[in-house]
């Protein structure tokens, strides 16, 4: 069987590194917030190319917590409204819920399945606060136009980079570094995976980050005095120490998963298989390669009885998900069908040629 992810295989190589950070972790005694965390928190800022990183407990929260953050620095007042693209995952939706905020939906590109840009622009009117864009499936969304609509409508931009750890635009800017504030994952499948949950958020604006700082901490401003009402959402020391191992090979390991698509996209023929579209192999990172298929049902089946395994991102779209009872009658049409027709291939840096070839033979030969 070829597993659609195996993440015991794809740590294996630093399996070494982390006893001996985690036996530095047990002999330090300092468990919360110590030196494991500033220093992961300077090195994935520089990773970045930005001034401030803010460790956080998981992705959701870091994009709550830069929502509530710009609410306390009088960004938002309660129901102002964030566009952001309906293909998205709920992660990403309920994060501007829980801020008091009123997610708008918007239809993505069918081709690259990030968001349309002049979708956003046509959902803008006078509650419009800021515009939450995703790095879906680890391409970034087109930086340019965004912001260019951003600066133009005086909207913040705000990045869901949880799939696009070390993706760059235009060879120079890297996810993270594409809006005013940048929400990352490191959930275990992530490009950068932790051990755990784990997240970040990154930014250019001092006075969020000190805000930020203080929110995923109950608030605390000082061992006694608490200035907002806050959450504990703390990177976890040991978390980031495995994070901090595994940041240095990330490039080596983006390169690889670009050079598995390549060979997906090159060696792929079937008129039943659309693959995916992208500006440019560095400004993907290949989180998923998805694929498009009239004939999903039977195409999952058939590669699972010949010993592939894949999955679905995501089965349901958030306006027919019974928490988000509110959009059921939206009119979805492109959301809706590609929530029907796209599959993600095994694709991860333990990939094995004779595996790849056997993937790229079945595909090519269903009917």
């Amino acid at each position: 069987m070829i597993q659609f992810l195996d993440l015991k295989k794809i740590n294996k190589p630093f399996e070494e590194e982390f006893k001996i950070e985690f036996e530095k972790f047990l002999n330090s005694g300092q468990y919360i917030l110590s030196d494991a965390v500033k220093i992961f928190e300077q090195e994935f800022a520089k990773f970045c190319g930005v001034k401030f990183c803010i460790g956080t407990g998981n992705g959701l929260d870091s994009l709550h917590l830069i929502l509530k953050a710009y609410r306390i620095l009088g960004y938002f007042n309660e129901g102002d409204e964030i566009i952001v693209p309906a293909n998205t995952y709920i992660a990403t939706i309920l994060a501007i819920s829980h801020a008091g905020l009123k997610p708008v939906l918007v239809e993505p590109d069918s081709n690259t399945f990030n968001i349309d840009v002049k979708n956003a622009l046509n959902a803008v009117n006078k509650k419009t606060k800021a515009v939450l864009g995703v790095h879906l499936y680890g391409q970034l969304y087109e930086v340019d136009l965004l912001e260019t609509m951003c600066k133009e409508h005086n909207l913040l931009l705000i990045e869901d980079a949880a799939q696009a750890h070390g993706a760059v635009w235009n060879g120079i800017r890297k996810a993270g570094n594409l809006s005013d504030a940048a929400a990352f994952s490191f959930y275990p499948t992530k490009n950068l995976g932790a051990l755990g949950d784990a997240g970040a958020i990154t930014t250019n604006n001092e006075d969020l980050a000190n805000v930020l700082l203080s929110l995923r901490n109950y608030g605390r401003v000082s061992n006694y005095e608490n200035n907002f009402k806050g959450f504990n959402s703390r990177l976890d020391e040991i978390q980031a120490l495995f994070l901090k191992v595994k940041l240095k090979g990330l490039d080596l390991q983006n390169k690889k998963r670009r050079q598995i698509a390549k060979f997906y996209l090159e060696n792929i023929k079937s008129e039943k298989i659309i693959l995916p579209t992208f500006k440019d192999l560095e400004s993907h990172v290949f989180h998923l390669f998805v694929i498009k298929c009239e004939k999903r049902k039977a195409l999952m089946r058939y590669l699972l009885e010949n010993g592939v395994e894949t999955q679905i991102h995501y089965l349901i779209p958030i306006h027919k998900q019974k928490a988000y009872s509110e959009f059921r009658n939206m009119d979805l049409p492109i959301t809706s069908k590609l929530q029907k027709e796209v599959l993600s291939l095994p694709l991860h840096p333990d990939l094995k040629q004779f595996e790849m070839d056997r993937i790229v033979s079945l595909i090519s030969g269903f009917q």
